[in-house]
């Protein structure tokens, strides 16, 4: 079997994909790393990288073995860590990767409460697109990940957390509500790609990725109050998910939509690894969050947008 500093140095280079940062990043030479990636090959019996590709690429071999090394690390962290809590050294550290949009209201909403309810534990909270806090996931480097579903994995557990509107934000119709015809001739204001509320807008307000020819401009943003302030003091639309927290001048912005039987709708839900020594924590953590939104009124009546990462 290969060592565990031999099986360190082949995920770094199968992420880094050039021996010269990957042995920057183990802090060794090139050649000693390029010789032990050489001796785990031929004790597997395999080659793991295709030296002829410029950048390395993983030989079919190594696209199944890389999974299951990193399984055997992030168990070895584990023992590590274990180790240590006994002997009083650290706290159990939840990491938590949560999508923009849902974050700029969970973490204010919640923030607080795990960390009064959860003394023992330290929270390490990011944000990250959809396709980031996948990628995290299947790395290890995340123990659960927030973002909007479905989404399906047979090596992660999926739980629904809740369900929220997706509301049109529209100050300059005067109305209480606004029809799809009159949304299709006002300027999208989109997020960047990547973050999955993007993609729904793109599904519900059939728009395309094409930029309008005859606008003489046209703006991304990366967060909800950005684009928010640039529909006051622009004009045209954006969506914003129910629970994000709107001053009440705001709140009269949002219009409902006339002419549609059911209301656009996204599913917010927690993806954690099958087994993880954290559960017990994952599940409580997971359990607060469903019970602090199944307080809030919503409206039951959603057409769930889908999303895809690509």
């Amino acid at each position: 079997m290969i060592s565990l500093q031999q099986i360190s140095y082949v995920i770094a280079l199968s992420e880094e994909r050039y021996f010269q940062r990957a042995s920057e990043r183990c802090f060794v030479t090139q050649p000693t790393l390029s010789m032990q990636i050489k001796k785990a090959e031929e004790t597997l019996g395999h080659a793991i990288f295709d030296r002829d590709s410029n950048p390395l690429q993983l030989t079919p071999f190594g696209q199944q073995l890389i999974p299951i090394l990193r399984e055997i690390l992030a168990e070895t962290d584990k023992i590590k860590l274990l180790s240590e809590q006994f002997n009083g050294n650290v706290k159990q550290e939840i990491r938590i990767g949560i999508i923009p949009t849902v974050a700029a209201y969970m973490l204010p909403d919640l923030f607080k409460d795990w960390i009064e309810t959860f003394e023992n534990i330290k929270f390490k909270i990011t944000e990250l697109k959809t396709p980031d806090a996948i990628e995290a996931l299947e790395k290890k480097e995340l123990d659960m990940a927030i973002i909007a579903g479905p989404y399906q994995d047979p090596r992660l557990r999926c739980t629904t957390l809740y369900q929220e509107e997706i509301q049109v934000y529209c100050p300059q119709i005067k109305a209480k509500q606004i029809y799809f015809e009159q949304i299709q001739q006002l300027h999208p204001w989109l997020l960047n790609k990547g973050n999955c509320l993007r993609t729904q807008m793109l599904h519900f307000c059939k728009l395309t990725e094409s930029k309008d020819e005859k606008a003489h401009w046209d703006y991304e943003g990366g967060n909800l109050p950005l684009l928010i302030e640039m529909v006051e003091q622009n004009g045209g639309y954006t969506l914003i998910p129910a629970h994000f927290n709107l001053n009440p001048t705001q709140k009269q912005g949002i219009k409902k939509i006339a002419d549609i039987q059911a209301s656009p709708g996204r599913e917010v839900i927690a993806l954690v690894p099958n087994r993880s020594m954290k559960m017990v924590h994952l599940e409580a953590l997971i359990l607060k969050i469903k019970h602090h939104y199944a307080q809030k009124k919503t409206n039951k009546n959603l057409l769930v947008l889908d999303w895809d990462i690509t």
